[in-house]
């Protein structure tokens, strides 16, 4: 069972090895707050759809299956959302139309489907843990070294002003636009994949 929680974070994680859920990611890694909270939000709905899901499956007619599934996600997601609305406004609106997108997120209904409709209850709540955490992990991480690059902060604290009292550090602009979420994840992909590598020849 353990397993099943690692391999969302390392093996399989869902943004640098597998690379789904690219399109929340390039727009919200700009800042760590709200990469916790969308990574939050989707293992919520990771986890609790994975769980119906499972529960779920054996009575559904494979002909409906998808969009079942579907409305199991946009049930949990409708859910998160009223939360977030209530409770957390500022972080609701920062993440904006990207937490209604959730439901149709690859990751979600990806692991629903190759996953969760072909095993029992445990395993599949573990699946939609790990996916959840290793999604939260690439987002904090990538959102980390963007928002310093590129704004200077760190959870809206500057952080250049320890380092260069006068200002002469200028964040790169850059890094808070498109292109520099893919130079980032380019730049980490390609740092895990050279050490795999070398852990291959290692063992040769």
């Amino acid at each position: 069972m353990i397993g099943e929680f690692k391999k969302g974070i390392f093996r399989e994680n869902p943004v640098l090895v597998l690379l789904l859920g690219l399109c929340p990611t390039l727009a919200i890694s700009i800042s760590v707050i709200n990469a916790v909270g969308m990574g939050l939000a989707a293992t919520f709905v990771l986890v609790s759809s994975n769980a119906i899901v499972s529960l779920i499956s054996p009575i559904i007619p494979s002909k409906i299956r998808i969009p079942c599934f579907i409305v199991v996600m946009a049930t949990f997601v409708t859910a998160v959302e009223m939360i977030m609305s209530a409770y957390m406004p500022a972080l609701n609106e920062a993440l904006g139309i990207f937490i209604p997108l959730i439901v149709v997120n690859c990751i979600i209904l990806g692991r629903a489907e190759a996953f969760a409709s072909r095993h029992r209850l445990f395993p599949s709540i573990m699946d939609g843990f790990g996916m959840g955490i290793g999604f939260l992990c690439a987002l904090v991480f990538i959102a980390f070294i963007r928002e310093l690059l590129g704004s200077g902060t760190f959870i809206g604290i500057r952080i250049t002003n320890y380092f260069a009292p006068n200002g002469l550090i200028e964040p790169l602009s850059v890094m808070i636009m498109a292109p520099g979420a893919f130079i980032v994840i380019a730049l980490i992909i390609a740092f895990l994949n050279w050490k795999k590598e070398k852990g291959i020849k290692s063992t040769l």
